[in-house]
């Protein structure tokens, strides 16, 4: 019998593709990387998924997991090879259960985010994940990547939001780690072990995910600054006044904001005249467990403050939902302008909040004089020091700009690890960052992860390429 016919013979002849309909999974969001497969294989539970992990381990198949397929570094395309199956998840999409005394939903990685959310809703709950690929990203692959979105700030990243897993091991055993429990020190936290590695140490089949109190009001407000200094000033403040009530803090550079209106002309930036052409922006929101009048009021206060000490120069606050929608479209939209615009250099970087400004101000300086011509679309998440400094063609052909791309990692990285920060704070590190990452973390780090690798992965088919090097 074949790899395939055995493939077919545990998740169905019709859950094996090949040739043109494969061809989707085997590209990248970003159309950067692109490989070739064996077989896209769609298992139905977390039994096939065992089965089919069992049966690559005894031929030694690679396996790369794959959910939405919305990542950023390459962390889910297969390499060039044809000799590894993309494992698909998206069939693993149910919420199994939901536990509103204990605040917690069980649910399969193959469940696209937006559903989790609207499943907690429709309960009175809300699970606080929330990111741009929301409508098409699988928690599967918030899991894998340690997804972080825009509300990390009050409720934490993936590791924070998950109480529970279950897991299928390199050699096709399953861990059934589904607990919802809040305390268990019992050993080793294996559960944090597998968020974050990237499909290279085991496949996510299943959570157990916290949910939290609805906010009985949401305010929002759009607040135009001359500097990044002013901005982290904001921040400081609202923190301070609004404390855990703040749950969303996001930096946009005015230029971000006016490659959406260009290439989306049914948005708009709500300011007129000088306060439409600053240099940046930031989306404010509280939400609040008390009451709409008890929010307004103290959202209002923070933001008027704000305006008399000089630091805020203009502010727009949502006076409906549809409003505050409108003002989080334009955020979560900069992606998608920037995808429109062309290719481009991401950074997803982590800096102390506190180096923020400072390292804005001298990467932009030494990316000019390094390549002029280039033209700088940042924008992220301040409240939790996550900025995704992107480096586009300005006056750059799309061709020029991509052969500067090593050069330019090395400079922005430099940078970044010259201020204590990471080259990877949300969207993992994959294929694009795998061969520099040694040069910024700590040797015995290093070490520790290939020891880890080679104990929980001994033939290497999990994910292979991805996060590490070969040692």
């Amino acid at each position: 019998m074949s790899h395939l016919d055995a493939l077919q013979a545990i998740v169905g002849e019709q859950h094996v593709l090949t040739g043109q309909d494969a061809q989707a999974s085997l590209t990248d969001w970003r159309e950067r990387y692109s490989g070739q497969a064996l077989a896209l294989v769609r298992p139905g539970s977390t039994e096939e998924v065992a089965a089919v992990v069992r049966l690559c381990a005894q031929h030694r198949i690679p396996i790369v997991p794959q959910g939405g397929n919305t990542g950023l570094c390459g962390g889910a395309t297969p390499d060039q090879s044809g000799s590894a199956i993309v494992l698909s998840l998206l069939r693993l999409n149910a919420v199994r259960s939901m536990d509103l005394d204990n605040d917690t939903m069980e649910v399969e990685a193959g469940c696209v985010l937006q559903s989790i959310q609207q499943a907690a809703r429709d309960a009175d709950r809300l699970f606080p994940l929330s990111l741009a690929a929301e409508g098409s990203c699988t928690i599967g692959g918030n899991l894998a990547t340690n997804a972080g979105g825009t509300q990390v700030l009050r409720y934490g990243n993936m590791r924070e939001l998950t109480l529970g897993l279950e897991v299928v091991t390199a050699e096709g055993e399953i861990w059934h780690g589904l607990r919802g429990l809040r305390k268990d020190n019992t050993g080793y936290d294996l559960r944090d072990l597998y968020i974050g590695s990237e499909g290279t140490l085991g496949i996510i089949t299943a959570a157990t995910l916290k949910l939290y109190p609805l906010p009985v009001a949401q305010c929002t407000a759009l607040l135009a600054f001359a500097s990044i200094e002013d901005a982290i000033t904001m921040l400081t403040h609202a923190r301070r006044t609004l404390a855990a009530a703040l749950t969303g803090f996001e930096l946009m550079a005015g230029d971000c904001l006016a490659d959406v209106v260009r290439c989306f002309p049914q948005q708009r930036l709500p300011f007129e005249g000088a306060s439409a052409q600053l240099p940046w922006y930031a989306l404010l929101e509280l939400s609040d467990s008390e009451s709409e009048a008890h929010a307004r009021e103290r959202f209002e206060a923070v933001v008027s403050e704000a305006i008399e000490s000089g630091h805020v120069l203009d502010a727009v606050v949502a006076e409906s939902m549809a409003q505050s929608k409108a003002l989080w479209h334009l955020r979560e939209s900069i992606p998608l302008a920037e995808k429109e615009s062309g290719k481009s250099i991401k950074h997803d970087v982590s800096i102390p909040v506190s180096r923020m400004a400072a390292f804005v101000e001298d990467t932009n300086a030494a990316l000019q004089q390094a390549f002029p011509g280039i033209r700088h679309v940042i924008f992220g998440h301040l409240g939790d020091g996550n900025l995704h400094y992107n480096v586009a063609r300005g006056a750059l052909g799309e061709d020029e700009l991509l052969a500067l791309q090593d050069a330019v990692y090395e400079l922005v990285h430099q940078h970044v690890h010259a201020v204590g920060g990471s080259i990877s704070a949300e969207h993992g590190v994959g294929q694009l960052k795998r061969d520099v990452l040694p040069r910024y973390k700590d040797p015995v780090e290093i070490a520790l992860m290939h020891r880890i690798k080679a104990a929980l992965d001994p033939d290497g088919i999990m994910n292979p390429g991805k996060v590490l090097t070969l040692p």
